[in-house]
């Protein structure tokens, strides 16, 4: 009997479009594997409403907010659904960016220098003072604690442009994360069940690698496959990427995404619900190891499960 596979999608967050897209192509390896698919949008009927479907496991292709930070994956647990991606810590603490470098810093994972700021203690002058004991340099980055795909990111060129930018952030998250702007090579790692797939380094036309050097072909971002570092520098962060994914315990694919500044890697975030779109990374960086997207997709219904 062949095997029915309930397919989320879409939901609230701001990366919905991306998801969609990306459930469009999974949707269709699905398929092609000779399993029932069902689609199931939250935006629409809300997870409560997951015990009205019978199906064998959930496909998850949610992306933001509800889908990667363990809302969705606490519903899946509770009416006792084998899903793919992480579980429901894992993607918790890898969409919390302070959380995650923490977690970073303990496992000695080298990330740029940072604080945080909250719409409960916004200050102008309080913000000055962390720059300075920090000895941060413009630029500096700015970008919501929870949000994915570089949305809300922004490179601040000096201090009257971070507080009016952060100012407004404010208005629609509730904490922020000022960061330490590192130049260098974008480097991103693919990770499948525990194993390294490849680096891939990114050339965007772009100020950095943002929403749309991601999702948008007239941005023309340079992928370069393999990423060009020596042997051992390659090596060295495929390895990282291994202990990133183990660091925050997560389940099935992950992409990691680094920066290669003076001959040091530095962590930026780790996502637990890469992009399957015909721009995003994981499938291409997959390919070039020999795995079609029909295979990758099996991989990831292989690895789903209970209680991750």
């Amino acid at each position: 009997m062949k095997k029915k596979i309930l397919v989320i999608l879409g939901g609230i967050s701001k990366e919905r479009e991306i998801s969609l897209k990306s459930a469009k192509a999974c949707v269709k390896a699905i398929k092609a594997l000779k399993y029932k698919v069902q689609l199931f949008d939250p935006a629409k009927i809300h997870f409560s409403k997951l015990k009205n479907y019978k199906a064998d496991l959930i496909f998850n292709s949610l992306h933001g907010k509800d889908g990667e930070d363990g809302i969705a994956q606490s519903y899946f647990e509770y009416f006792k659904f084998p899903y793919t991606h992480s579980g429901i810590l894992s993607s918790m603490n890898a969409m919390d960016k302070i959380v995650s470098k923490k977690i970073f810093k303990k496992n000695k994972i080298s990330s740029p220098k940072y604080f945080s700021i909250s719409s409960l203690n916004y200050s102008p002058s309080l913000i000055k003072k962390n720059i300075k004991n920090l000895k941060m340099h413009f630029p500096i980055i700015v970008k919501p604690s929870d949000e994915g795909s570089s949305i809300g990111v922004r490179i601040c060129k000096n201090f009257k442009i971070l507080k009016k930018i952060s100012k407004d952030l404010l208005k629609d998250y509730d904490s922020l994360i000022v960061e330490r702007f590192v130049g260098g090579q974008e480097i991103q790692v693919a990770v499948m069940n525990g194993k390294a797939l490849g680096a891939i380094e990114l050339k965007p036309k772009r100020n950095f690698y943002d929403y749309k050097a991601k999702y948008s072909k007239k941005a023309k971002t340079k992928h370069i496959m393999p990423a060009n570092l020596t042997k051992e520098k390659y090596k060295e962060v495929l390895n990282l990427a291994k202990k990133t994914h183990k660091a925050l315990n997560c389940r099935g694919v992950t992409r990691s995404d680094f920066k290669f500044e003076n001959n040091k890697f530095w962590i930026l975030e780790i996502n637990t619900q890469p992009g399957m779109t015909d721009l995003s990374l994981v499938p291409e960086i997959a390919k070039h190891k020999g795995i079609s997207f029909k295979k990758l997709v099996k991989s990831i219904i292989l690895d789903a499960g209970i209680n991750k």
